[in-house]
């Protein structure tokens, strides 16, 4: 069930806002990575 990147490519040309949600889920994902570290690095531990 692997598709090609030419079907990728056609899909998200037909699709041009899901281009934007995905440029937002990544962006969004980066930032609670981000916020992960620096709480876990903010509490020692017991």
């Amino acid at each position: 069930m692997s598709h090609s990147e030419s079907e990728e490519t056609s899909f998200l040309a037909q699709h041009p806002r899901m281009m934007g949600v995905l440029f937002m889920l990544l962006v969004l994902l980066t930032q609670v990575g981000a916020a992960a570290g620096a709480v876990s690095s903010a509490n020692p531990g017991p």
